[in-house]
């Protein structure tokens, strides 16, 4: 599991990547290793892409409820569509 990076090494580690040090050298001075830094900044940089392309972030787990009306229309096309299956089962006379 990753260790989380506290505020005061997220801002050490932006200020030192301003003054453009390579992920590798942060690392190295944080005690962190180059891959580390460089997820930190992939995280980075596209919460910002996000942010700026006003997304909200995708939802996971159970779909939003349904409203009353949205389920009205979903029976009443699911009623029509079963009795146009039981119509059509009678004419091929497999019922």
């Amino acid at each position: 599991m990753g260790k989380h990076f506290t505020s005061a090494e997220r801002m050490q580690i932006e200020t030192l990547n301003k003054q453009g040090y390579t992920h590798r050298a942060i690392g190295e001075q944080l005690g962190y290793s180059r891959m580390q830094i460089k997820e930190y900044f992939h995280r980075l940089y596209r919460k910002n892409r996000a942010v700026q392309k006003l997304e909200l972030p995708k939802r996971r787990g159970r779909k939003p409820a349904v409203t009353l009306q949205e389920y009205k229309c979903e029976n009443k096309r699911l009623k029509m569509e079963n009795d146009l299956l039981r119509s059509f089962l009678q004419v091929a006379g497999r019922r």
